[in-house]
């Protein structure tokens, strides 16, 4: 999120807050964004014109030009901000004035010619195949004694490897969701766009234990439909499913200390090591661009050439 470039402009002229709140609803209502990603998106529209006040006091969307972001993009580079973060603000800089120039607050939309700064991406951690392995059979193992707790978080990491959501769509996971029989999960994703994810053996076997000796123990008139329950018997926040990973990982010698994503990240790298097709692990993630998924490729790759460079004798 964009607050630490928002928060020195918190207080915009009139002349120019008055479009934020519009703004708002259409990421909310016309574009079905998130909460969190709405929040970032008018907090960079927020930046870019703040900047434009404090650089020409009396200033208007008028004088929003392609001049003015350049020069809000300098200012956050010469102050250190990251190549990729400064990639992702200039997109949602983008969208603001294509928004403005569609509703006709601006003639013309100066957002078209701003280039984006290139991001060097760089490769996601990943747990190698046995340390996945060993993970999966130490919240096995912690599930043993039939503690809810227990049996629930074996389920979380069960879950996240075996089919690659991501952490919200986990919690977001209602009990009507599953298809026990196919297994396969329905999930929400990004934008509400959902789709169909299945899991293996492994994790249905987990989630049959949660839902017979686990969730009965937790449920409170507070858990709905939620699937995934907190210790208090609400649905589980994401916040909770962090803690899970990082301490089933802490269990495994050697495991890079990973956040549910790199589970997630983990999942793709070995369905592509193991012969999946690209575009069938971009369909699993939910991914609406193939070069997004293409990423793990590249990690498959990288993980090859240390290999290679370590065993071969001419490497």
């Amino acid at each position: 999120m964009a607050s630490d470039a928002a928060s020195a402009h918190d207080e915009l002229p009139a002349r120019l807050a008055e479009h934020l709140d519009a703004y708002a609803e259409h990421l909310r209502l016309e574009r079905g964004r998130s909460e969190h990603t709405v929040r970032a998106y008018v907090a960079d529209a927020r930046s870019l014109l703040g900047h434009l006040a404090t650089d020409t006091p009396d200033a208007g969307l008028g004088d929003l030009d392609l001049r003015a972001m350049r020069a809000w993009l300098a200012a956050q580079a010469a102050s250190g901000v990251a190549r990729s973060t400064l990639a992702r603000r200039t997109a949602a800089a983008r969208t603001f004035t294509a928004w403005l120039a569609r509703t006709r607050r601006i003639a013309r939309d100066p957002g078209i010619r701003l280039a984006s700064p290139k991001s060097h991406r760089a490769l996601p951690a990943v747990l190698r195949q046995g340390q996945a392995a060993e993970a999966m059979a130490a919240a096995e193992s912690g599930a043993a004694q039939l503690e809810p707790v227990a049996v629930r978080d074996r389920l979380i990491v069960e879950l996240l490897y075996a089919t690659g959501i991501r952490v919200g769509e986990l919690c977001g996971l209602d009990l009507g969701d599953v298809d026990h029989d196919r297994r396969v999960l329905k999930v929400l994703g990004k934008g509400n766009r959902e789709r169909s994810v299945p899991f293996g053996g492994p994790a249905a076997a987990a989630l049959d234990a949660w839902l017979r000796s686990g969730r009965p123990a937790l449920v409170t008139a507070d858990s709905g439909t939620a699937l995934l329950l907190g210790k208090r018997g609400r649905r589980l926040d994401q916040r909770q499913a962090r803690s899970v990973v990082h301490e089933v990982l802490e269990a495994v010698p050697g495991a890079p200390s990973l956040a549910p994503h790199g589970l997630r990240h983990s999942a793709a790298t070995h369905l592509l090591e193991g012969g999946a097709d690209l575009r069938v692990v971009q369909e699993l993630l939910g991914h609406t661009s193939l070069a997004t998924t293409q990423l793990y490729t590249h990690v498959s790759v990288a993980r090859l050439r240390a290999v290679h460079d370590q065993a071969h004798p001419r490497a």
